[in-house]
């Protein structure tokens, strides 16, 4: 079972990343009706993989790493869906989006440099992030209007959730995968200290 189980939970996060090309397609050649439905599933996705993989207990440092792929992935092409097909939102938030973006830029750069590899910590924050994200995404898609203070709980979580994960690659020594968040990294270096 725990075979089977490890292959479906990597599925499902495998067509997270090759669905990505697909949905670009979808933006080139605009067609939102199927864009919306797909972007969708994959956010669906997104929220059941990482609890499958605990609930199986098949998690795997490959597996985390591919996660945060395919979760940076969607949200890339959302994001890009957003500009297509709701161009005039981006541009009244197009400084909160470069904000979040250049966190992310420096978030994931800082973790190649210290790591050699994007961080994937999934913290409760990212999670809670990616939640809102996803929700924020879905209903912008299906809606004539995107829900502007969904959008803004949404992007404050993100900036919070990003500069966290600055915070745990200064203090993490060495790369480390499901990490609960900074309170719980102070605490163990704190315990290492002693």
């Amino acid at each position: 079972m725990q075979r089977t189980s490890y292959y479906l939970i990597n599925a499902i996060t495998l067509y997270r990343l090759i669905s990505a090309p697909l949905l670009v397609l979808l933006l080139i050649f605009p067609r939102q009706d199927i864009f919306k439905w797909l972007i969708a599933f994959s956010f669906f996705t997104d929220s059941i993989d990482g609890w499958l993989a605990r609930k199986y207990k098949v998690e795997s440092p490959t597996g985390a790493k591919l996660d945060s792929i395919a979760d940076d992935l969607t949200i890339l092409v959302a994001l890009a869906g957003l500009y297509v097909f709701k161009t005039e939102f981006i541009q009244e938030q197009l400084a909160i989006i470069l904000v979040l973006l250049a966190l992310l830029v420096l978030q994931t750069s800082y973790a190649l440099f210290k790591y050699r590899k994007t961080s994937s910590f999934h913290t409760y924050m990212a999670k809670m992030a990616a939640i809102l994200q996803g929700s924020f995404m879905i209903l912008a898609f299906f809606m004539t209007e995107p829900l502007s203070l969904l959008f803004y709980i949404a992007a404050f979580v993100t900036g919070i959730e990003l500069i966290e994960e600055i915070i745990i690659t200064y203090y993490l020594p060495v790369w480390e995968t499901n990490v609960k968040g900074l309170y719980w990294v102070i605490k163990k270096n704190k315990r290492a200290d002693s």
